[in-house]
């Protein structure tokens, strides 16, 4: 079965490589569901400039919740290879008839500005697919950023995209069954905030936050340590942009301020093992040695008992 989807991907996505196995198994049947859409930092690889790179090739970091009950589909950051990983969504899920004229796509939750998580926005536009009215969830600069600059200032007075607000620890309930929740995070914050999601349904809560600075900091600003959440959520999907200090060579790694997964696997040795098996780690670089499943690093951070999220890993939100 699982093979027969991936050569349907392949099909679906034409010339967009994929790897072999891009779904997970499906799990038992399950009304809202939680899809990694793509686990790559924001340019995903191969990079630019990198066409001899052979190794997993990688979507940028994108999460979608599904409820078919309600009959809707949310995207968690819109990422230059949103074209892809909407093909891979609608052959898990297929969008609604009646919501065709927004890709299916019933909100997008943007977490800030930089290149992984909104340019695909501009693929709901004149020049691609003229979509109608996709509501987009933003924190006030974020929406701002949007509004007042081209070319994303053409989607909102075209109608392709609707743009609501978002405030700081505080709840956009969706339905009965569905809400979401911004929380402040340091991070480069040229053009807009930046804010991991508090995704919530009444069985289980789940936290995505793909970029940070340092836990230390968010701590210092918050009063939430990195134990504090991972203790209080049921899954999370936690920054791993590099591995360690020694990733890129001739380069001031202390310039790039992101957690590095060995030190949080070592912060984070002491929990139990049921807390350490919520962690997921998503948004690694081109560089990173856990992009390779079959890495030394890959079997390390699952020999600690934490996990690497992959692209097509599917959860059920119940």
């Amino acid at each position: 079965m699982r093979a027969q989807v991936a050569a349907a991907v392949a099909v679906a996505l034409g010339a967009v490589p994929v790897p072999a196995q891009v779904l997970e198994e499906e799990p038992a049947a399950c009304v809202r569901e939680l899809v990694v859409l793509g686990a790559g930092q924001d340019a995903g690889a191969p990079q630019i400039g990198n066409v001899g790179d052979e190794g997993p090739r990688l979507w940028p970091s994108s999460l979608a919740f599904v409820d078919r009950d309600a009959g809707t589909r949310y995207l968690f950051d819109a990422t230059p290879s949103i074209t892809g990983q909407l093909a891979l969504l609608d052959l898990i899920e297929p969008p609604a008839e009646v919501a065709k004229a927004r890709l299916g796509i019933d909100g997008i939750f943007l977490t800030h500005a930089h290149i992984g998580h909104y340019l695909g926005l501009a693929w709901l536009g004149r020049e691609a697919a003229g979509a109608q009215d996709v509501p987009v969830f933003a924190m006030p600069r974020m929406n701002a950023f949007l509004r007042d600059n081209g070319p994303w200032n053409q989607l909102v007075e075209l109608g392709n995209i609707r743009l609501n607000g978002m405030a700081a620890s505080e709840f956009t309930v969706l339905s009965d069954e569905f809400g979401v929740m911004p929380i402040r995070v340091p991070h480069r914050d040229e053009f807009s905030e930046t804010v991991g999601f508090f995704i919530m349904t009444p069985d289980r809560t789940v936290l995505y936050l793909p970029d940070l600075d340092s836990w230390d900091v968010f701590e210092d600003a918050s009063g939430q340590s990195l134990e504090d959440l991972v203790q209080g959520f049921d899954l999370l999907f936690l920054d791993a942009t590099f591995w360690d200090d020694n990733e890129l060579p001739g380069r001031d790694m202390g310039e790039i301020p992101h957690p590095r997964v060995a030190k949080v696997m070592e912060r984070l040795a002491d929990l139990d093992e049921e807390e350490r098996a919520k962690v997921h780690f998503i948004h690694y670089n081109h560089t990173n040695p856990i992009r390779d499943p079959d890495s030394a690093q890959s079997k390390e951070v699952l020999a600690k008992g934490f996990n690497v999220a992959r692209r097509g890993m599917r959860f059920c939100m119940e």
